[in-house]
């Protein structure tokens, strides 16, 4: 996610606490932040997006991290960019030790990541080499990943393609979903951060190439990609619907409104063979089920535009669908 490009780090002292600029903007980013001041490192500075408008009314935002540093008595820094001769001059004045960075979203120009002493540390939510990029998440759950993890990698010049750390791995579960894997990877990556900086003080860890094999890019997530084509495969469109659970959520059309599907299962065997792609082939007793191009998928919660997400049954207590072709 970031580039940069530095000699190899030097050990970490082991007889104080760190000088530590983390950089972070969303929800994932905020467990590393407390694990680090848990730990006891100093935290001489957060750096974060600049507040942004949101909701309805459109009025200034602060990010998750802006919130909990402020909360834990921690400086914030929200530089629209970090390319100026004034934004490198401000960190420098800070002397970190070492700069965390996870889920920041601004690009790190070579200028900054000179700066740290001990440079700067990556927390990808991947098992890198594989899904690099900004979203590895997502990408392992389209993929049918079995496992994914955590990668602390020394930052270089290329694509999140550094020296690795430290990684941890964890399965990904049959019906795991966006926002359950984020959350899971978001305390495995606190962990292991605190985990990746003990050891180096210790001599017990050092970087590691990356295997040369096995690179795959995680592009980001568009807005696009969620609206299902009921021609694939009911296992894959699942994939799609716990990919984009909570955002942007899978989503198809009924009657020229906008339905997105928020749960949905795989239907196991032949009783729907034949039936056009896309067509409900099932709308009574609260089961909701959608032919696809191979198999059929049950919608176990649904949101009709402009309304809340509810259970399928519900929603065909007020919406008869039998027979109606969704898309």
């Amino acid at each position: 996610m970031h580039r940069a490009r530095r000699a190899a780090v030097p050990p970490l002292p082991m007889t104080q606490p760190l000088r530590i600029v983390f950089a972070g903007t969303p929800d994932f980013a905020v467990p590393p932040l407390d694990a680090l001041h848990a730990a006891g490192h100093r935290l001489v500075a957060a750096y974060t997006q600049p507040d942004r408008p949101a909701g309805r009314g459109q009025s200034l935002a602060s990010s998750p991290v802006k919130q909990r540093a402020l909360q834990l008595g921690i400086a914030v820094e929200q530089p629209a960019s970090l390319k100026s001769d004034e934004a490198v001059a401000r960190l420098r004045e800070l002397a970190p030790d070492l700069m965390v960075v996870v889920a920041y979203g601004l690009i790190l120009p070579q200028a900054v990541l000179d700066v740290p002493r001990h440079g700067c540390w990556n927390i990808h939510a991947s098992l890198l080499p594989r899904w690099r990029g900004a979203a590895p998440i997502q990408r392992a759950i389209l993929a049918g990943d079995e496992a994914t993890g955590i990668t602390i990698m020394q930052m270089d010049a290329g694509l999140d393609t550094g020296p690795m750390l430290l990684t941890r791995r964890t399965p990904i579960g049959p019906r795991e979903d966006g926002g359950s894997l984020h959350d899971r990877l978001a305390g495995l990556g606190a962990a292991a951060i605190v985990a990746a900086i003990d050891g180096w003080q210790a001599g017990r860890v050092a970087p590691q190439p990356q295997p040369g094999d096995g690179a795959t890019y995680a592009a980001k997530i568009r807005k696009e990609e969620a609206r299902i084509d009921w021609a694939q495969s009911a296992v894959l469109i699942d994939r799609q619907v716990r990919a984009f659970n909570p955002w942007p959520v899978a989503e198809t059309t009924w009657a020229g409104k906008q339905l997105r599907v928020w749960q949905a299962e795989p239907e196991t065997g032949a009783l729907w063979n034949g039936a056009s792609p896309g067509v409900v082939v099932e709308a009574a007793a609260g089961r909701l089920v959608v032919a696809t191009g191979a198999g059929a998928l049950r919608l176990t919660q649904v949101q009709l535009a402009g309304k809340r997400a509810m259970p399928a049954a519900e929603f065909l207590n007020a919406h008869p669908l039998a027979g109606a072709r969704l898309g």
